[in-house]
């Protein structure tokens, strides 16, 4: 019988998994996704859904990888188990291109919806702030292959003096300081900016999360919309904003209010009507680092924040607290830098596929921080201590031990060894 018939085709790719990642990508769970999103077979096929998802997963683990390679590494372990009855071989790239134009990126964005969730336990490390979750947002932009699709759905950024080599795409995600692991993330277009980008990450905005951002992020339009949310918020404010001082606090910092910009210079005149309707308090704490410029020149950082009582939340600890959203640069850094590695080109030849791996890139990730953070748990450690690049080996080398795995419910009557 051919591989598309075999009996024993659906035990042989019940048995693939990627090691380690298996705990938190599980069998059913990657069922469930599949049909919720219309992608069950109809028919027996050599690179079934499921097969097909741990595939793209792969492949985020395993850059500097051919495709073709990628899937021997995947089913390598395969070999030594008992129900290993035919020599089952490698689909061609044309094969598994098409496989992952069936499976589509739905399944992808479907189990990240469903498995990024926070990981930080109560009382982790870095993670939390008076009781509130420390979170924050940010983005990136990722090269993907220049082809003529790519490149309608992209576009390329630039200058006035040349455009980037490659279309480009940028995700902006929502991340725990404490633990770097994205809970929430959108991919645009570099057409479309951080705020408006953002906007799509409302509905993960919850109350008990402190949420940070760099000054990129701010603007009247998005704040107002951020604040029903009933997140807390630490954002860095530009310069050029000019607020009034309403109440100078003892801690240094001082109450004033947000409003659009046509408003804000009757707020200076202390005209009120109509501007109670658009304003929205905030406490401002304002700090200079010292040489922080190339020149030498010392740097004035202005923060928003809405926890407004200076004794529950003092200026010198959100100063401080602030910082903390560099976790997150370093997480995306950990993406672009040690899982894509160089010439960090993304692999996919459509958009359609292009999502499907950034995904699939979010997911390894994620997992990957999941894995550190509850190792770090065990030797009670901040996950910040842990080397992800020694994490990211160790989740490869579990890949290619499939054997580890059993790959379907024993047979009671055979005895045989795995």
């Amino acid at each position: 019988m051919t591989p598309e018939t075999d009996s024993e085709t659906v035990r042989i790719t019940d048995a693939i998994g990627i090691g380690v990642l298996t705990r938190i990508f599980r069998r059913d769970l990657v069922d469930e996704v599949i049909a919720s999103c219309g992608r069950r077979e109809v028919r027996s096929r050599l690179l079934p859904a499921r097969v097909v998802v741990y595939y793209v997963l792969c492949l985020t683990l395993f850059y500097g990888d051919a495709y073709e390679e990628v899937m021997r590494k995947l089913v390598g372990g395969l070999k030594f188990l008992r129900n290993w009855s035919y020599e089952w071989k490698v689909p061609s790239t044309s094969a598994i291109s098409q496989a992952r134009t069936r499976l589509g990126e739905e399944p992808m964005q479907e189990m990240f919806r469903r498995v990024a969730v926070p990981v930080a336990g109560p009382g982790a490390k870095g993670a939390w702030y008076h009781g509130l979750r420390v979170m924050s947002i940010d983005g990136v932009v990722l090269d993907v292959p220049d082809t003529p699709e790519n490149a309608a759905e992209f576009a390329r950024s630039g200058n006035n003096l040349a455009d980037s080599p490659y279309p480009q795409l940028r995700v902006v995600g929502l991340a725990e300081c404490g633990t770097r692991a994205m809970v929430a993330a959108v991919i645009g277009s570099t057409k479309q900016g951080e705020r408006e980008l953002t906007l799509q990450l409302l509905a993960d905005f919850q109350p008990g999360q402190l949420i940070l951002a760099d000054r990129g992020f701010y603007s009247y339009d998005l704040w107002k919309q951020c604040i029903p949310t009933g997140a807390d918020f630490l954002w860095r404010m530009v310069q050029k904003i000019d607020l009034p001082a309403k109440e100078i606090l003892p801690d240094g910092s001082y109450l004033t209010s947000v409003a659009p910009r046509h408003m804000r210079s009757d707020i200076k005149r202390g005209k009120m009507r109509r501007i109670d309707l658009y304003e929205y308090p905030i406490r401002m704490i304002e700090y200079t680092i010292p040489n922080r410029t190339a020149k030498g020149e010392p740097e004035v950082v202005r923060l928003a924040t809405t926890l407004l009582d200076w004794k529950q939340a003092p200026a010198v600890e959100l100063a401080a607290l602030y910082h903390e959203r560099w976790e997150f640069e370093i997480g995306l850094d950990e993406i672009e830098t040690h899982q894509l590695g160089h010439p960090r080109v993304l692999r996919s030849r459509t958009p359609t596929l292009v999502r499907q791996e950034v995904w699939a890139l979010l997911l390894t990730h994620y997992a990957i921080r999941a894995f550190m953070s509850e190792a770090a748990d065990d030797i009670d450690q901040d996950p910040d201590r842990l080397s992800f690049v020694r994490s990211l080996r160790v989740i490869r080398r579990q890949v290619t031990d499939q054997a580890g795995f059993s790959p379907s419910d024993p047979d009671p009557g055979d005895n045989t060894s795995h």
